[in-house]
């Protein structure tokens, strides 16, 4: 038992039950026992994180998550995050956040991380960062590819969160452990971009199929275009993630942006 984590986990499922939050989990049984794990989760909103949780407690197992520095450098969230072991992600001490990643893998603790980087706005799954796939085969453990869907419609990204008792059903699927070559074996780079590639094309089947049993009104904000929903498409939200990040790099010119983290 963690003397944080526990209590922290007991208080989110309060919140949750409060919430009205109504959840259907299936393939929680691929979460390994005991052993490193990367848990590769699509990223549609907020709260992304406390879901994807959920199925990790089936065998009473916690994952440590990769998160910004921002989170880590807030008063009040900065030293929960390092009292539950997550893992810091400054973009300028990339190196450093990779390594604790994998050496947290080689302990044997799930690693949590969004392949995507950032929230999708079209809550299409995005193209992938190769890093949970290089922190893989380095570590020799396998990536557990997890899906969630509904979380956009708690709290995302331009939009008013909506916390209060919503009633809203979320679906996880968690899908079956992808083991990665071996890291002798081949081109580490081109090695983990095939490895990239084949996640997102499991993640977006497990996506496709969660999908398939979850009403989809017409017009909503948080409904993929492709289902009938007026959230942009998938290359329509890549050109406004674009600006955004030139917007950020020209109101901080001097800084170094290295992405061995996420690359």
């Amino acid at each position: 038992m963690e003397p944080v984590y526990f209590p922290i986990i007991g208080l989110a499922r309060t919140v949750l039950a409060l919430e009205g939050l109504k959840f259907t989990v299936t393939g929680d049984e691929h979460i390994p026992a005991k052993g490193g794990a990367v848990i590769a989760i699509n990223h549609t909103g907020y709260m992304d994180f406390v879901y994807a949780g959920i199925p990790a407690r089936t065998e009473k197992r916690y994952i440590r998550f990769m998160a910004k520095k921002e989170v880590f450098d807030n008063k009040i969230s900065g030293p929960i995050m390092r009292a539950l072991k997550h893992i810091e992600v400054d973009r300028t001490a990339g190196a450093d956040s990779y390594q604790q990643a994998v050496a947290a893998l080689r302990k044997g603790e799930l690693v949590g991380v969004y392949p995507e980087a950032t929230i999708s706005r079209s809550f299409e799954i995005k193209s992938f960062k190769t890093g949970a796939a290089r922190m893989a085969i380095e570590a020799q453990v396998p990536i557990i590819p997890m899906v969630i869907w509904g979380a956009q419609r708690v709290w995302t990204k331009g939009f008013p969160k909506r916390l209060g008792r919503t009633n809203t059903p979320i679906s996880i699927k968690v899908g079956e452990p992808m083991y990665p070559p071996h890291p002798n074996a081949g081109d580490l780079g081109t090695n983990a971009v095939a490895l990239t590639e084949q996640l997102r094309s499991t993640m977006q089947q497990l996506l496709a199929d969660v999908q398939k049993d979850y009403e989809h009104p017409p017009g909503e904000y948080w409904v993929p275009a492709r289902l009938g929903g007026s959230a942009p498409t998938l290359e329509e939200a890549e050109a406004l993630d674009a600006a955004d990040t030139a917007k950020r790099k020209a109101a901080k010119p001097t800084a170094v942006d290295t992405e061995a983290v996420t690359e």
